[in-house]
């Protein structure tokens, strides 16, 4: 008989990703999600393994340095709706003034993956400002079960009263140019859309996988939107066709992508069992051709 070689990384199923999907935005019952996960994988030992595959690794390097001497990083506290701030802005170094990006996180939080993604705007030649919405709770804790914990604190009336500030923020600074549009993932991208309901002068929302508006709501959208959805997230994606009909019922402008085969959280190339490289390049040209129609 052929052992098994102990280095081997069990494979990861699309019911364990369910599963961790259920984990994170439902149940944050973390030992009954990993009993059930050790049943699926065998063992507790490879149920250990897998969940750290499907979570994210908030010291992954990322795909832009923090020492890329094209940009300006500084660590920021300005107004929100009730209290300071904390952010994370990134400018590029070249001569400005330029169209701004508001950049929001998941539900873990402020962590590297976000912070590498506002670089990565920025070297497409935009301001980019992540918020970190936890800084009223004392800013991201390092542990991601903490983070997400935090988040049922915050009420969506001061999380959208914070993306306001934060677009007030972005219309001051010396470099931009007036014009912002935000992006955001899973719990951010909810954000997004709740943004683009309450700010009108919202230039462009990139919602991937994101939480859709109640119908009624959607009227009140100005802003251009562009929506990612994950083809097999079952769990956002049922929302699609309401927030669709009303969308065309409003004359909202609008594109909405289903890119088949991939996972929740497909753009996060932290997360190696959910990750889906083309996916995630095919939306990330999509969303910076957006910006460079509307922000310039």
């Amino acid at each position: 008989m052929t052992e098994r070689d102990p280095t081997d990384k069990p494979a990861v199923t699309q019911d364990m990703i369910a599963l961790f999907d259920d984990y994170t935005h439902l149940s944050l019952d973390r030992r009954k999600f990993m009993d059930n996960l050790a049943k699926m994988a065998g063992s507790m030992t490879a149920a250990v393994t897998v969940a750290g595959l499907m979570a994210s690794n908030a010291q992954a390097q990322g795909l832009v340095p923090e020492t890329d001497e094209r940009l300006l990083i500084e660590d920021v506290t300005y107004p929100g709706a009730d209290g300071d701030m904390k952010g994370y802005l990134v400018t590029p170094k070249t001569s400005g003034p330029f169209g701004t990006v508001v950049v929001i996180h998941e539900n873990r939080g402020l962590n590297a993956h976000i912070k590498d993604v506002a670089r990565r705007v920025a070297l497409e030649g935009f301001v980019a400002l992540a918020p970190d919405f936890l800084s009223d709770q004392g800013g991201t804790p390092a542990n991601e079960d903490d983070a997400r914990a935090l988040f049922g604190t915050l009420t969506p009336a001061d999380v959208t009263a914070d993306g306001v500030a934060s677009m007030a923020y972005l219309k001051t600074l010396p470099s931009a140019n007036g014009k912002v549009a935000a992006m955001g993932f899973c719990w951010g991208g909810g954000t997004v859309n709740a943004l683009a309901v309450a700010a009108p002068d919202l230039a462009a929302g990139v919602a991937y996988y994101g939480a859709q508006p109640p119908a009624a709501d959607v009227p009140k959208i100005k802003a251009r939107l562009l929506l990612h959805y994950g083809g097999l997230d079952e769990r956002v994606n049922a929302g699609i066709p309401a927030f669709e009909t009303a969308l065309k019922a409003a004359g909202t402008d609008y594109e909405l992508f289903v890119y088949e085969g991939a996972n929740h959280a497909f753009n996060n190339d932290t997360s190696s069992a959910r990750y889906d490289k083309a996916a995630a390049d095919l939306a990330w040209s999509r969303t910076v051709a957006l910006f460079k129609e509307t922000l310039a």
